[in-house]
């Protein structure tokens, strides 16, 4: 369903430190997604996981390379794809229907049909009873709850997730984690998904992309041959912890050849 072709990105003037230099992103990243599958990304930070994201949404181009989604090359967004991000991005102003209901009206659904669709968006997340709350009085996980309404009210194919839990509690996580695999077994919408939590790859996911460091390449795509459908029993299973350390021991050994030798005689 989505091919990923060898995509290249650097950034101009992007060094550290503001010095001005290129800084390069992504090189020759290649994947392929299968149609319902759910694919995590995971790699140090810095080494292009949300470029990559940004890319398969269309918001960005590639240098070189390109992205496929069932035959066509992507150039920009489209209606199969929504994306939602770890900052919530939510409009304060206006009450969480209508934040539900935006994408919708971007897209000039009638009010009617729009309206009826953002309710059931919350309805799924389980937030129907707070429509007309703003979103100040709420907690970040239920802003984040808003935040996957929105997308799904859509209807998209293929939902982006841009470490949308990452600025959570580890027990509100937990919870969100479990409502995503939730709703994923029932639609199975093709998933990607950009973490830094490797149990959280292993839960959630059919197959766990590893990057290396900037810039980023594919280092290995491990499979994940838990069953499913999953719940949150298999946090204990012996396999769960086996596949969570095969990560933590792929990263750690990235960030081992990333870094210079020490001098011969002289300290590590």
């Amino acid at each position: 369903m989505i091919s990923v072709l060898g995509i290249t990105k650097t950034f101009a003037g992007g060094g550290a430190g503001g010095d001005g230099r290129p800084l390069s992103a992504l090189e020759g990243v290649s994947i392929t997604i299968q149609d319902h599958e759910f694919v995590s990304v995971i790699g140090p930070s810095g080494c292009g996981k949300t470029t990559l994201l940004r890319i398969l949404g269309g918001l960005i181009p590639p240098d070189t390379g390109q992205v496929v989604i069932d035959g066509v090359v992507v150039d920009a967004p489209g209606p199969d794809r929504a994306m939602v991000f770890q900052d919530f991005a939510l409009l304060p102003w206006v009450d969480l229907l209508t934040n539900v209901a935006f994408p919708l009206e971007i897209r000039k659904v009638p009010k009617a049909q729009r309206e009826a669709r953002a309710r059931a968006a919350l309805r799924l997340v389980d937030l129907e009873g707070f429509a007309h709350y703003y979103p100040r009085q709420l907690s970040g996980g239920m802003q984040q709850r808003v935040g996957l309404a929105r997308a799904l009210a859509v209807d998209p194919k293929i939902l982006l997730m841009d470490e949308p839990f990452g600025a959570l509690d580890a027990q509100t996580r937990q919870v969100l984690q479990e409502e995503l695999m939730a709703l994923w077994q029932r639609d199975r919408k093709t998933v990607i998904f950009v973490t830094h939590a490797m149990d959280e790859a292993v839960y959630l996911s059919d197959r766990v992309v590893i990057m290396t460091p900037r810039p980023g390449r594919v280092a290995e795509v491990l499979e994940i041959p838990l069953q499913r459908p999953r719940g949150p029993e298999v946090r204990g299973d012996p396999e769960f912890a086996r596949l969570t350390a095969r990560i933590w021991e792929r990263l750690k050994a990235l960030g081992a050849a990333q870094r210079p030798a020490p001098p011969e005689g002289g300290a590590a």
